[in-house]
């Protein structure tokens, strides 16, 4: 597994701030042959007050 990068908890800091949220670190997908290192996985919720 590749190792954190020099941004990695600046980006995470900066996400988390602005609202995300990190679902998941140094995620590992592989697809056939190939595989996928993912950083930080991040869900943003959007909620819309139409009739408040």
């Amino acid at each position: 597994m590749p190792a954190k990068d020099l941004f990695h908890n600046t980006v995470k800091t900066a996400l988390t701030k602005d609202g995300w949220t990190i679902t998941d670190e140094h995620l590992f997908i592989q697809v056939e042959d190939i595989d996928f290192y993912i950083d930080l996985t991040a869900d943003f919720s959007l909620t819309l007050h139409l009739f408040d």
